[in-house]
Parts: C-alpha cells; structure tokens; sequence
C-alpha cells in the first residue's frame, strides 16, 4: 500500500475528518496519513484503542514513536498519559494495552536503525522560557532529525527553515499558514527545501515538529 507516498510533495490532512479504518486486532483503529507497505510499513498514523484494548507482544524493527493525544497509553514499560513522547527505538518490544482507552500519533519504521536511544517525556514538562510568544522544547536530536514541541501565545510567528523536510501536527487551537486554517488534527508534511511558516491564532496553539528525516524515507527493509 501507498498513501501520499512521494515525499516531494507537499501534503496536508486534517485527520480530525479522516475515516477510522479497523486494524488486525480488535477495539484498535486507524487514521492513515501516509504509508508504503502493508501491516509492516514506514507509516505515519493516528491509532484509537478502545478501553480494554491490546495488541499482542512484539517487535519494532525500525523504531516507533508516538504521542498520546488523549487517555492513557500502557504498556510493561508504563503507563503515559496525553501530552506524553516516546521513542521505542529498533530491537525494542512491548506489549500495548489501554484500559480505559486512548489516540495516539505515531510513527514507524523512520529511525536511524543504530539508534539505541528509548525514553518518554511530558512534553510541557521539557519547555524553555518564553520568546517572541513562544516556548519550545527539543524532546530528541540525533545526526538525521530534530523532532520538537512548541508552545504558541496568540499571534505569535513560528519559523524553521526545515532542511530535509518537516512534518507537523496541530496538538491544539489553531495555526495559519499562506492563507489556509490548520485547526487541531491538522498534518502538514513539506518537502526538503520548503521552510515551515505558520502564526498562531487567537487562543494560541500547540504543534508537534519533526525536521531533516524525509530525505531518508524509505520502505522498510
């Protein structure tokens, strides 16, 4: 399967009107935003578990991460609440779960596959101070990517020159950009050489970055 799968192009979803689709396991949903594979695939995906929901124990071979945007996450690991970043690199398992339910934003196989680096992180917890309306945190940098959140007052200007490509998700209020509305739910994806503009709205906003990785896209191995 390709979904939005040429990554010269720009793309924007609004996963909010996105269909869910019934995954392989039971009570677990998805939103596709893009994809090359079939159920192994380098993916980018919004996952809502039912309360009482779980997948089987497995393996990620090219590295998962994901934000929990609503309920609780768990897995042997933990229990991660919304607001909260992981990072389960290659060679790591679990076995996922959500007792009372929860929406993820995550993920797979966009790793450097020598990346043995596997952490969580309340993204709030990790923000600088304040400047020109906004307050960022870098939650991992490693030699192929940067990945960010930020914290946006009303009409404050957000910038990032982007090298190699960046994708963003609207986590709250809203963002404009050239004339369009990007409320939250929104996925912006934009090419290498493309630079990230938006200034936030009345009631501010929140987004999640990840910059320099689209230049290494490829199918999983």
């Amino acid at each position: 399967m390709e979904l939005n799968a040429n990554f010269d192009e720009t793309v924007l979803v609004d996963s909010e009107r996105t269909e869910w689709v019934a995954s392989p396991m039971a009570g677990v949903d998805r939103r596709m935003l893009d994809r090359i594979g079939k159920e192994i695939a380098r993916a980018t995906t919004i996952v809502r578990y039912a309360p009482g929901s779980r997948f089987s124990e497995h393996t990620h071979s090219g590295g998962e991460e994901f934000i929990v945007l609503e309920g609780v996450f768990q897995d042997e690991h933990g229990d991660y609440p919304a607001g909260t970043y992981v990072r389960n690199p290659p060679t790591t398992a679990h076995t996922p779960r959500s007792d009372q339910g929860c929406t993820i934003f995550v993920k797979l196989w966009q790793f450097d596959l020598a990346d043995r680096t596997q952490f969580s992180t309340v993204m709030a917890d990790a923000v600088g101070p304040v400047e020109a309306g906004v307050a960022q945190a870098v939650l991992h940098r490693d030699r192929r990517e940067v990945v960010t959140y930020a914290q946006l007052d009303a009409g404050a200007a957000f910038h990032d020159a982007a090298k190699g490509g960046v994708e963003m998700l609207v986590l709250e209020g809203v963002l404009n950009r050239e004339g369009e509305t990007l409320q939250k739910g929104a996925w912006l994806r934009l090419p290498s050489g493309h630079a990230l503009d938006v200034v936030a709205g009345p009631e501010g906003a929140k987004l999640w970055m990840k910059a320099g990785h689209l230049v290494h896209a490829r199918a999983p191995a």
